[in-house]
């Protein structure tokens, strides 16, 4: 009877079984925060695009808004809009 020969486990790749230097660490935290920007910023563009809605509804709402509610509310559309313009293209250069 034969022994049998112990069975080793060994990595498909050797680089992958080290353990990620500092700097591979930094880029990969590095990544992840852009990311997280990138839909921290989608969430914002969401949510002026919906203060834009809104505004705009009670900007042309007629009699049933007060004036001055109605005047605010369309300076916050158009500041809504120019604004969430601008970070569009800001963030298009990221």
């Amino acid at each position: 009877m034969r022994a049998s020969a112990a069975l080793s486990i060994v990595a498909d790749n050797p680089a992958a079984a080290a353990a990620p230097s500092v700097a591979d660490r930094i880029r990969r935290l590095q990544a992840q925060a852009k990311n997280l920007a990138r839909e921290h910023i989608l969430a914002l563009e969401t949510a002026m695009a919906e203060v834009e809605r809104l505004s705009a509804e009670i900007a042309g709402g007629g009699e049933a808004y007060p004036v001055g509610v109605r005047e605010i509310a369309r300076r916050v559309a158009a500041d809504c809009e120019a604004n969430g313009n601008t970070i569009k293209a800001l963030a298009g250069r990221a």
